[in-house]
């Protein structure tokens, strides 16, 4: 069974071959949907050491599955990144059914450290980023049932990021953005949800807090990035139809604190 067959997705922010955006195409695929998915290399490179290969080593997997697969090197914080991005997406293959705002920028901003800068670049990818593709993908989306805009949040909304300034700002307006956009777009055909995975181990856990998350997580590991791919895959399919406007919280039980 091919659930997604005959449809196609865009995916933001798959460099890594471990990351969650990398997990999300291959599920997608696997599931029977076209795939096309951005990278940014540099960000990665100098976040976490990626190797260069990354966006080709997934484009191998997709492709393993008999689908078709675009990659696309797109910097989001750049003006006008989002439309130019939809365009080339849209004559690439004729439109889009499903897009996953998986990109993201981080850093450490604390009270005495935060910077304009800083909270200039995390809003240009993260909230600019998605809300611009949300938007230009809805302009574009004719179909009138079957459309799917999945964003990630991070836990914002559950308890404080002292050190995330930026970051927690930036991705916490993500959920007010996709619960004021959703009406309209269920208007449209378009289902918009946000889910925050968790501690999710992508290759940025130290051990220390590794055996520290998995203390506090009934479950009793770190949540993988599948586990996020799972419920993006559900949530892309008519199963979740009726679903719009929600947040989902996939933390295995974590206890924060």
């Amino acid at each position: 069974m091919k659930p997604l067959a005959g449809r196609t997705a865009l995916v933001t922010g798959a460099s890594r071959t471990n990351g969650i955006g990398a997990a999300v195409c291959r599920l997608l695929a696997e599931r029977g949907a076209d795939i096309v998915f951005t990278h940014y290399l540099a960000y990665d490179r100098d976040q976490y050491g990626a190797p260069n290969d990354g966006p080709e080593r997934i484009a191998a997997d997709v492709r393993s599955h008999g689908v078709s697969c675009e990659a696309i090197a797109c910097d989001l914080s750049e003006p006008g990144a989002s439309t130019r991005l939809m365009v080339d997406v849209w004559s690439r293959t004729g439109g889009i059914d499903i897009l996953v705002n998986n990109a993201a920028y981080s850093t450490h901003d604390a009270w005495d450290t935060l910077t304009e800068e800083s909270l200039d670049r995390h809003y240009a990818v993260n909230l600019r980023g998605t809300a611009m593709l949300t938007a230009e993908f809805a302009r574009r989306f004719t179909k009138g049932t079957g459309g799917r805009v999945v964003n990630f949040s991070s836990g914002q909304h559950l308890g404080s990021m002292p050190n995330e300034l930026a970051y927690a700002s930036s991705k916490g307006a993500i959920i007010a953005f996709t619960q004021s956009i959703a009406p309209d777009l269920a208007r449209l055909g378009i289902t918009a949800n946000v889910i925050n995975p968790g501690p999710t181990d992508t290759g940025w856990m130290s051990d220390e807090l590794k055996a520290s998350l998995i203390a506090s997580t009934p479950s009793g590991r770190i949540g993988q990035p599948e586990d996020a791919a799972r419920l993006v895959g559900w949530l892309a399919s008519d199963e979740a139809s009726w679903v719009t406007g929600q947040v989902i919280n996939s933390e295995g039980g974590w206890v924060r604190g």
